[in-house]
Order: C-alpha cells, then sequence, then structure tokens
C-alpha cells in the first residue's frame, strides 16, 4: 500500500496545500524548541501530519517497515510536540518538539553531530 492511498482525518485546508514526493510524502525536520538545535529528519504522509498535529507527539511514517511509528515508544526517547510549520512551497513540515533523549536511533542526541563534513577553505 502507497501512503497515497491510506485515508487520512488531516483538515482538507491543509492536504490541499501539501506537495509531496511521488510516494506520498513530506519530509519532516524535528528541531528542539528552545534551542534551534537540528534533530533528525523523518517523513510524513498525511494521516502522519494528522497524527502529530492532533496527540501532541511526533508520527512519522517509517518507509523501512511501511508502518507508522511514534516518536519514543519503544525507545522511551520522546518528542513533545510545541509547533507545526510548513515551508514556504509547502513541501517540508518543520516541527519545534521538545526532546527528551536521543532522537537519533544510534543514541546521539541529534543525527547530524556524528559526521560533520570538512569545508573548503
Amino acid at each position: 500500500m502507497t501512503s497515497t492511498s491510506r485515508p487520512s482525518d488531516l483538515d482538507p485546508a491543509v492536504a490541499a496545500r501539501l506537495k509531496r514526493s511521488a510516494d506520498g510524502l513530506v519530509p519532516a525536520i524535528a528541531q528542539q524548541y528552545d534551542t534551534g538545535e537540528v534533530l533528525m529528519l523523518g517523513w510524513m504522509d498525511d494521516e502522519a501530519l494528522h497524527r502529530t498535529l492532533t496527540t501532541g507527539r511526533c508520527t512519522y511514517w517509517s518507509r523501512s517497515r511501511g508502518e507508522y511509528w511514534v516518536k519514543g515508544d519503544t525507545s522511551g526517547h520522546v518528542q513533545h510536540v510545541k509547533s507545526v510549520a510548513l515551508d514556504c512551497d509547502a513541501d517540508t513540515v518543520l516541527v519545534k518538539v521538545d526532546q527528551v533523549g536521543a532522537a537519533c536511533h544510534t543514541g546521539d542526541r541529534t543525527c547530524f553531530d556524528a559526521d560533520v563534513l570538512p569545508l573548503s577553505q
């Protein structure tokens, strides 16, 4: 089942604005609400976004498992949603969260601190 074929209760006005990939997903950036630290990138379809907006917990679509996952349900590393915004093109979601514990599946605080690339001078 592709994510575009799953039913959703997302507000139709919001759904109409979203620009999704061919598989019906939008990238969702999780950012620590008070420090601005970028924590991770996940994927959401309409239903994952609806659940995120209505439950106060980040829900993502797992492309590898083909199912929804609520961040922290198995790890305890919960993301409490503080705000959700679309970018200017409506093709990316920014979710500001209060992260409890590690955001990365590796156990790191953020997915973006383990492999910093060198810049040319």
